[in-house]
């Protein structure tokens, strides 16, 4: 029938719940990064701004607060002096690095390669 076959075939699929939920949080810029960079372990502020070129501290500030809102990161104070702030990730953080793993593979596979910046 005619009115069928112009029926959209994408009309009757939805997306998963789970991967609207997760790309809501991790699909925000700068966030994978972040959590990618802590996957190696615990880290300083400004380490992590060093790792993440182009990443203002206000946008590294509010990501780490909305990844430790979500139960990804933890934020522990070291009193000082000089007083230190360390970040690490949960272990629901630590369980998204298989998860990026992949993704970081299949980036380097099929997506175009641009400029890389430099190393440290």
């Amino acid at each position: 029938m005619a009115g069928e076959e112009s029926h959209d075939v994408a009309s009757c699929k939805r997306v998963d719940e789970g991967i609207t939920r997760v790309f809501q949080l991790l699909g925000k810029r700068w966030t994978g990064p972040i959590v990618s960079v802590l996957t190696a372990g615990p880290a300083y502020f400004v380490s992590l701004r060093r790792a993440i070129p182009g990443i203002s501290e206000r946008m590294l500030s509010d990501r780490l607060t909305e990844l430790t809102q979500a139960g990804l990161v933890v934020r522990e104070v070291y009193e000082g002096p000089p007083l230190r702030v360390v970040y690490r990730l949960t272990e629901a953080g630590a369980a998204l690095e298989p998860a990026l793993t992949e993704l970081g593979g299949w980036a380097m596979k099929h997506l175009p390669e641009k400029d890389r910046p430099g190393n440290c």
